[in-house]
């Protein structure tokens, strides 16, 4: 008999709502999880990636990491894993580096056997890359009964999947008993093609739609495989008050409501419905601090108009804005430059910050004050975009022809920094920033993302 957890989207690093007790809640979640390993002797800690929530976790959050890792390996239980959506970077991966530490293995298409199971991995593959994947295992050993593919991704049969399960199953050289599977934050578990395909679910609620207990897997792997669900004990209270007002109630109600609950310490979310009077949320949110809630965030999903209220509603073209803004700025060239950058999307986010850098070095270099001279103010009926108007400075290049090069800007990576974890209902936007759907389609080894 082997025994395993079985872990995943862990988001270590994640400051929820903005409060860095929400971000230790999360690196403590994983320390509970390693800690219950130990005390359990189990086989291995299995994570099934998203280990950290984004590429460039903080100096606090890798030393808590590694603190846990050496714990786990003083215990001697090995720390297995693959790469996540969220932490999968240009070439090599944290996971990399804590297994040239002695800290973890990364698993891929050669097993690793512990005990009588062989573990395969499959890191996260995005979509535009997966049609010609070669599900290219290697055999399974003779030591072996039993074999397991840790991955991450959305796979079928669950809601939002866009993976084939049977695809991967069929096509692979090896009869796997088990998917130990992470991305979806939701446990879950079914049977595909006579394999038991489970999701371990998030250690930590890392959005308010997840209502679920935070927890983790305990396979044993026997004669069958066996899976059973414990939860993570240091996860973090969210109370849900919901609310539903009838026609002659409002926010006495929802306050009502609000007191019913012990809040000390918790996340609290008020989900109103139904009818009733308009509410304030700032007066339930404030409420619901006094009463010891560490967030409390107030979600009205009525649609109810103030009958004293006089509305008008009016629907403004965008570039009338922008002809109009910039008639008031009078901005100079090198600001041009920086806004053209930023609004035209010709750069992918994560490459916004070192153009304007580098063109902010030119500019300086060359000892180019003009560009930095205020423009005299435009009239907005000549005016029709920022590329328009810098046009007007560079010989009538537009933004189309202009090279990607840009002067100092005030834009930063903390847009990329604070993504919000994965969510099942969201599209690949947290693909690894090699993706590139535009290149040639061919069949692709396992090995490749390695």
């Amino acid at each position: 008999m082997t025994r395993v957890i079985h872990t995943g989207d862990t988001h270590i690093g994640y400051q929820q709502y903005n409060r860095p007790e929400r971000r230790a809640d999360f690196l403590e979640a994983f320390r509970t999880v390693a800690d219950d390993a130990i005390e359990d002797d189990v086989a291995a800690l299995i994570h099934a990636g998203d280990l950290f929530h984004d590429r460039r976790p903080g100096l606090v959050d890798l030393q808590g990491t590694v603190e846990i890792l050496r714990t786990l390996r003083d215990a001697d239980v090995p720390f297995l894993a693959v790469v996540g959506n969220h932490e999968g970077k240009r070439d090599a991966q944290w996971l990399d580096l804590f297994e040239d530490l002695g800290l973890a293995t990364r698993l891929g298409v050669e097993p690793v056997v512990l005990e009588d199971v062989a573990f395969y991995g499959l890191d996260f593959v995005p979509r535009s890359r997966r049609a010609d994947l070669a599900y290219d295992f290697d055999a399974v050993p003779e030591s072996a009964n039993h074999a397991a593919l840790v991955s991450h991704g959305l796979f079928e049969p669950f809601a939002h999947a866009d993976w084939d399960t049977e695809t991967v199953l069929e096509e692979s050289a090896v009869e796997f008993d088990a998917m130990l599977l992470g991305d979806n934050h939701k446990p879950d578990t079914a049977d595909v093609l006579d394999t038991w395909v489970t999701y371990c679910g998030s250690t930590e609620r890392a959005s308010a739609s997840e209502r679920e207990d935070r927890g983790y897997n305990l396979v044993t792997f026997e004669n069958e495989v066996t899976i059973s669900r414990r939860a993570v004990s240091s996860a973090r209270d969210f109370v849900f008050v919901d609310v539903e007002l009838s026609a002659d109630e409002g926010i006495d109600r929802v306050q009502e409501r609000v007191r019913e609950h012990d809040l000390e310490d918790a996340v609290v979310i008020v989900t109103v419905t139904g009818e009733g009077r308009p509410i304030t949320p700032a007066t339930v949110e404030e409420l619901a601090r006094e009463r010891g809630a560490l967030v409390a965030r107030v979600n009205d999903r009525r649609q109810i108009a103030d009958p004293d209220e006089d509305v008008s509603v009016s629907f403004a073209d965008p570039d009338d804005a922008v002809r109009e803004r910039v008639r008031e700025m009078g901005l100079s060239t090198a600001a041009l430059e920086i806004d053209r950058t930023v609004r035209d999307g010709e750069l992918a986010d994560a490459n916004v910050r070192g153009a304007v850098e580098r063109r902010v070095r030119e500019l300086l270099e060359g000892e180019d004050d003009a560009a930095f001279e205020q423009a005299p103010t435009r009239d907005p009926e000549t005016v029709t975009t920022v590329a328009d108007a810098l046009s007007e400075d560079d010989g009538g290049e537009t933004a189309a022809d202009a090279p990607n090069t840009a002067a100092e800007s005030s834009v930063t990576s903390e847009a990329a920094d604070g993504a919000v974890p994965r969510d099942a209902n969201a599209e690949d936007e947290d693909e690894p920033e090699d993706v590139r759907p535009d290149e040639p389609a061919n069949t692709t080894s396992l090995g490749d993302f390695s």
